[in-house]
């Protein structure tokens, strides 16, 4: 991408982040809950997304990515994620895993590939994520983070 964007660590209370995910028809109930970072995106001042870790020892959950609508077709999406990426190498994982319901193939994009739910550790399967608030239908997804 031709472009940086400013990442900023945000409560799971920020109304900002809970309106887009709410929008997005994303989960809210779990984001105060302990061991979540959530992070607003911006370029030049103006958000454009907003994205979130759950960090389990070398294993993290990417959640909660959301690019807002008036920004959706530049990037933006890709930007966040691989920011996310970065973020969870720096905090010690080695593996990154997400569930999504529509965005698979955007995802397979960025070198994440569908796993059988048995395949995941525990600790990804025991996220209120998997074992409530995503439907079963939700694909699994992993990737490494070489370091």
């Amino acid at each position: 991408m031709g472009f940086d964007l400013n990442q900023q660590t945000l409560e799971g209370h920020d109304d900002r982040l809970r309106g887009a995910l709410a929008g997005a028809g994303l989960p809210v109930d779990d984001l105060t809950d302990a061991g979540r970072s959530f992070y607003r995106f911006s370029r030049g001042g103006e958000t454009v997304g907003f994205g979130g870790l759950e960090l389990y020892r070398e294993t993290v959950l990417l959640r909660s990515i959301v690019v807002l609508s008036d920004q959706q077709g530049f990037g933006f999406g890709h930007a966040i994620t691989l920011g996310l990426l970065d973020q969870a190498r720096r905090k010690g994982a080695t593996a990154a895993y997400l569930l999504t319901e529509t965005a698979a193939p955007f995802f397979q994009s960025l070198g994440f590939r569908p796993i059988a739910r048995d395949e995941a550790p525990a600790e990804i399967l025991t996220t209120r994520q998997a074992a409530s608030l995503c439907p079963a239908s939700a694909a699994l997804m992993v990737r490494s983070l070489p370091a």
